[in-house]
């Protein structure tokens, strides 16, 4: 028992070396955080508006105070199926289309001019990637006209490639897969051509692997201004069966009345593919923006 006691007398007077820095809360890490935390609340508050909308009956949706969690008769299911008796499953594979195509023709052509714009040697090099980094700086607005009678002569106005053509030449694109292209060792290039490999065959199986990252970054980005290219739709887009989601939600605030609660749920339906990619492939996104703003 005295040794015990002398153990136990040991331990609680041996100095305590312990590291408590990691665990130190200070006032500026309480405020950052707190701070987060509003500016999440401020960010999610539109979308929980328009989810609780999408539910609420029309007087509630209308009502001078404002119902902020819909309970018993405020609560309906008649906004959805009023929506859904709509085209609106046509209007979202639409959609949906135009995105995954843009995304993939986007991919295939800026992988391969950034990959030139990095690794090969042609005259005129630099002046093609000036004229490249000044489109960026273009708006749409400027090139409208010409746009829409090029996509008339070719026939293809009021179709659903009207708006995917004109995504694929998206300037930034480019200028991303040639940061991308830039980190790719000039050896292993110069070996792949001494084992006679072709340009197609080193593209495909060495640079294709290097660059994935930057690809995978590109893609949510084509993906997301795509879907949000309201302006593009607006103008390419008028038959009822090739309208986007954007466009069949802003075509149901220009009947005679406006059903708010109605246009709630569109908006609600048409957010959720986006969110379900942004959450998925988030990390894209932060890889993207950096690696693109190393080089300039």
């Amino acid at each position: 028992m005295e040794a015990t006691a002398n153990i136990r007398r040991r331990v609680k007077d041996a100095p305590d070396n312990t590291d408590h820095s990691v665990h130190q809360v200070t006032v500026y890490s309480v405020l950052g955080v707190v701070l987060l935390i509003i500016l999440a609340l401020l960010f999610i508050f539109p979308l929980y508006w328009i989810l609780t909308g999408s539910f609420k009956t029309q007087q509630a949706v209308n009502s001078a105070v404002p119902v902020w969690f819909p309970t018993g008769n405020a609560v309906t299911m008649r906004n959805y199926t009023e929506l859904f008796n709509r085209p609106t499953l046509t209007w979202l594979v639409n959609t949906v289309f135009i995105c995954a195509m843009a995304m993939a023709l986007t991919c295939i052509c800026a992988s391969m001019g950034g990959y030139a714009l990095a690794k090969k040697r042609f005259v005129g090099k630099t002046v093609l990637f000036s004229l490249f980094v000044c489109a960026m700086a273009l708006p749409k607005q400027v090139i409208l006209i010409p746009l829409l009678k090029e996509l008339a002569f070719l026939k293809l106005h009021n179709t659903l490639w009207a708006v995917i053509l004109p995504t694929v030449g998206w300037p930034f694109g480019v200028f991303l897969m040639k940061q991308f292209s830039e980190n790719i060792p000039g050896e292993l290039l110069e070996a792949a051509r001494i084992d006679g490999a072709g340009e197609t065959r080193t593209f495909l199986e060495i640079v294709l692997p290097l660059i994935k990252p930057g690809i995978g970054a590109l893609a949510i980005f084509t993906f997301i201004t795509a879907w949000n290219d309201y302006f593009l739709q607006l103008i390419m887009l008028n038959d009822t069966r090739v309208l986007t989601i954007s466009l069949g939600i802003a075509k149901l605030q220009t009947e005679l009345s406006t059903d708010f609660g109605l246009i709630m749920a569109g908006a609600a339906v048409g957010s959720v593919p986006i969110i379900i990619i942004f959450l998925i492939f988030q990390k894209f996104f932060t890889r993207g923006i950096t690696m693109g703003a190393v080089k300039g």
